[in-house]
């Protein structure tokens, strides 16, 4: 399903993988307020957490199930519209989208997938929403 990606034990990577994982929990947990806080609480500096930070997850007891995409869409009528019937064909359960307001013609989507029945890899499905007319940018942000 993840083709570009590894799973790789913990123990023959550098320590600091692991503490970049610890301060973005610390974030999103609230235990911290900011990355600067985190970082020191785990002992990285804030270049390691930024150069890592989106491309480290943490797996759950439901590997593959949920994934969080990001897309920057041309603020165009039908582009949001056409990219959630690509999600439908290939499978892909929404659970949930938020949309920010466009601003300079583009507009941020957030999008939480249920991928268990996907019917393409991770890979193949970012590369399709990729080439999509009005998508100027997919990120995968986050997957258990």
């Amino acid at each position: 399903m993840l083709t570009k990606y590894l799973i790789v034990s913990k123990d023959i990577l550098p320590e600091y993988y692991d503490k970049v994982l610890e301060a973005r929990n610390l974030i999103e947990s609230g235990r911290q307020k900011n990355i600067s806080d985190a970082v020191k609480a785990v002992g990285i500096s804030r270049s390691t957490y930024y150069k890592y930070k989106d491309f480290i997850f943490s797996p759950s007891n439901h590997l593959g199930r949920k994934a969080t995409l990001s897309f920057i869409l041309e603020h165009k009528k039908g582009i949001l519209s056409h990219l959630l019937n690509i999600l439908a064909e290939e499978n892909a359960n929404i659970l949930t989208i938020n949309q920010d307001i466009p601003i300079n013609n583009s507009a941020i989507v957030n999008i939480t997938l249920d991928v268990l029945e996907l019917k393409l890899s991770m890979d193949q499905l970012m590369d399709k929403l990729k080439g999509l007319e009005g998508v100027t940018k997919v990120r995968l942000l986050a997957i258990e």
